[in-house]
């Protein structure tokens, strides 16, 4: 009997201790969540007010073996209105002559398919850009269609992983996670510098959960208004050797575009 009594007050007893732990681990899943995602709103809303900007650009072509080729491009941005939307932005190449005039125009969306449309000069075509295509690669380069439109706060969901040192700072490490079932992506880890709240790199893992991707963002420059701004991007893929460096020139902001200069009939009138 006593043996009896002795067993059940044990089961009882693990079974409070399993009860508390039921509860105590949602309540730090949504502490991380929610930390997770202060510190992407933060980073995020750290940069508002810029209106419109324009940008000029050289995308550098790295292949496995080493070899490069260069390509001259400009983009135009307008900030979105809200948080429920997403910027505007039309990217177009200006050299070498094979890609000259090619350009995408996208329409950053939350959790449905980015409207993006690439024009292909030598067709004098408009190509819509499907929503189960987004993972592709843009005009050979190492970054997808997606990446053009990734910077949106409400495209993820968040996890606070916790703190780290990358390049000489302090960095919060976040991870998040698509929220658009047709991301290329099944999540990614950013790292956010502690005293200007600005992604310093991002690993990118495919459909499979292996790392395919990193981003490391340099030479953030501080312009008129507190707003940052990467002038170097170096996108470098795990599973082909290759690469592609962006290297900006100065931003220019407030710059009076207007949401006419992004509809998709400005795509055939490019020079």
């Amino acid at each position: 009997m006593f043996k009896r009594n002795l067993q059940n007050k044990l089961a009882a007893a693990l079974a409070v201790v399993t009860l508390g732990f039921s509860l105590i681990a949602p309540v730090k899943a949504d502490e991380a969540a929610d930390k997770g995602y202060e510190i992407a709103a933060r980073s995020d809303r750290s940069d508002l007010g810029f209106t419109s900007s324009e940008v000029t650009a050289v995308m550098t072509l790295t292949n496995s073996a080493g070899n490069t080729s260069t390509r001259e491009m400009y983009f135009k941005t307008l900030e979105k209105e809200n948080e429920e939307v997403g910027d505007k932005s039309l990217t177009v190449f200006e050299t070498p002559r094979d890609v000259q005039g090619t350009a995408l125009l996208s329409h950053a969306k939350i959790l449905e398919a980015d409207d993006q449309w690439l024009y292909l000069p030598a067709l004098k075509r408009v190509k819509r850009i499907s929503s189960t295509n987004k993972s592709g690669p843009f005009v050979g380069s190492e970054f997808a269609f997606e990446d053009f439109t990734s910077t949106e706060l409400n495209k993820y969901d968040y996890k606070f992983i916790g703190e780290d040192e990358f390049d000489g700072m302090k960095v919060d490490v976040v991870e998040r996670f698509p929220r658009y079932e047709n991301s290329g992506y099944v999540r990614q880890i950013a790292l956010v510098d502690q005293e200007v709240f600005q992604v310093r790199k991002i690993d990118f893992y495919d459909r499979k959960n292996s790392l395919l991707k990193t981003l490391t963002l340099k030479d953030y420059r501080e312009y008129e208004g507190g707003v940052w701004r990467a002038h170097e991007l170096e996108m470098v893929n795990h599973q082909t050797g290759k690469s592609t460096t962006l290297s900006y020139g100065d931003y220019s902001f407030k710059t009076g575009l207007q949401d006419n200069d992004f509809v998709k009939g400005v795509l055939k009138r490019i020079r």
